[in-house]
């Protein structure tokens, strides 16, 4: 049975930890059809522009998340939180209100730093965001630290700890999905 995924990288960075860890995810799992989901050009939401005819950005990432079964947002941690391209998107997708691309998808969350706590902060705060959008959150939590020493000079991981934990996550996410399937 084919789970198609989508993966919202909280990082835009060009060379993002978070993009390798996703990329990784794609080699790691292919029982899970994974599609990338760009957030980096989203307009900031502002219900003024949520006319008959919204920014095309929008418009296009609505309909790239309601052909999704499932959600995995990859992302760091800035200050304690989310940041700010991903909050935007999740804001992005659950309006206009009453018609939230996010109603009923199960969704994943893997954070990570470079430092020890793997992005802990920003895990947790979406949290109270997937209950009010109604988006069953697996709970097997995955924090990913000491990133810069995780992947080679061409960006593939190499730790192989870390492989297996990811494989064994994106595992349980694919029986989370199957089991949330509409």
């Amino acid at each position: 049975m084919s789970r198609k995924v989508a993966v919202l990288v909280g990082s835009l960075r060009k060379e993002s930890y978070n993009r390798k860890i996703a990329n990784a995810l794609v080699e790691l799992a292919p029982e899970l059809e994974f599609q990338f989901v760009e957030i980096g050009d989203l307009p900031f939401y502002n219900e003024d522009l949520e006319t008959e005819t919204p920014p095309t950005e929008w418009a296009r990432f609505r309909e790239e998340i309601r052909g999704v079964d499932g959600v995995l947002l990859v992302t760091p941690e800035y200050n304690r939180g989310v940041p700010a391209a991903l909050k935007n998107a999740i804001d992005v997708g659950s309006r206009p209100y009453g018609s939230s691309v996010w109603s009923g998808k199960p969704v994943a969350v893997i954070s990570s730093s470079q430092g020890a706590q793997g992005g802990f902060g920003a895990n947790h705060q979406f949290r109270n965001g997937f209950v009010f959008l109604g988006m069953p959150q697996l709970q097997h939590e995955a924090y990913v630290g000491f990133t810069a020493s995780l992947f080679d000079e061409n960006g593939v991981l190499v730790k192989e700890d870390t492989r297996k934990f990811l494989k064994d996550f994106t595992g349980k996410f694919a029986a989370w999905i199957d089991k949330h399937a509409a």
